[in-house]
């Protein structure tokens, strides 16, 4: 605990079994009340270690989507009564020993959200980010600072703190279960003005660190591009859109139609 706060590391995971272990060793354990797992059925052994390191495991059927990934860890910390979130991935490409860092600022009152930077600081590059991601990463960023009228080092980092009323409140169902799912949480964030923090974060590229193709890095650019246009055209009051819409579906809402719903220690998605 924090200041009273229940800190949850979740990890959304795929075929993280050679970073797990040296993941889940470098987080600050004096002061998080658990981690849990998602694993999006992974092919390696994944499941096997997290289940020889006694973790909370929850598991989908199928690879669902990194955004699905997400809002299970998210509901599933929520209904095991977490304060603070922070999602880490698996794969020991950012340092698990920000975490204390990260949920302090929220659970002192300073922020409702924290980012880990990986601009900010030493840099990506140094940390070994491929130069097209890099180039790539700095004009998305440019772009959605002046769509959304907001400024970030950047708005693509896989490291984040959540306070609980962040993650109750906004309509994360309406978000996509793919990587945009990142993009489109924050753009929500800033669209219904939750204070947001960031602290740098070294970062290392590797072979076993997860990273989304070339291919798929084009796809997730123009739909970060189209959740900025639909942030802006929401804000001028010419479209309206679910992912701002307050009334949207939350990610407890079915669990609070069906109180009586309970979930094994680790049970299938």
């Amino acid at each position: 605990m924090l200041n009273g706060h229940k800190i949850f590391v979740v990890m959304p995971a795929y075929n993280a079994a050679k970073t797990l272990v040296q993941t889940f060793r470098e987080l600050p354990h004096e002061i998080v009340d658990a981690v849990l797992l998602v694993d999006d059925h992974s092919s390696d052994k994944t499941v096997e270690l997290a289940r020889e390191m006694r973790l909370t495991i929850f598991l989908h059927h199928a690879n669902l989507g990194y955004g699905r990934n997400q809002k299970t860890c998210y509901r599933e910390a929520l209904k095991r009564g977490a304060d603070i979130v922070v999602m880490l991935h698996p794969d020991y490409q950012y340092s698990p020993k920000l975490v204390t860092a990260m949920a302090s600022l929220i659970a002192y009152g300073e922020y409702d959200v924290v980012l880990a930077s990986r601009i900010l600081g030493r840099g990506a590059l140094a940390g070994g980010m491929p130069l097209y991601k890099y180039v790539s990463n700095r004009l998305l960023t440019l772009v959605e600072n002046i769509l959304l009228h907001f400024k970030l080092s950047e708005y693509h980092t896989g490291y984040r703190a959540f306070s609980r009323d962040v993650l109750t409140s906004l309509p994360l169902e309406e978000n996509s279960d793919d990587f945009i799912f990142d993009n489109e949480i924050l753009a929500q964030i800033i669209y219904m003005r939750y204070r947001i923090g960031e602290i740098s974060c070294p970062t290392k590229y590797f072979p076993e660190a997860s990273s989304i193709n070339f291919s798929r890095s084009v796809r997730y650019g123009f739909a970060v591009l189209a959740t900025s246009l639909k942030f802006r055209l929401q804000k001028m009051r010419v479209a309206n859109f679910r992912i701002f819409n307050h009334r949207g579906r939350k990610l407890l809402d079915d669990y609070y139609r069906d109180v009586t719903r309970s979930s094994k220690q680790e049970s299938s998605v």
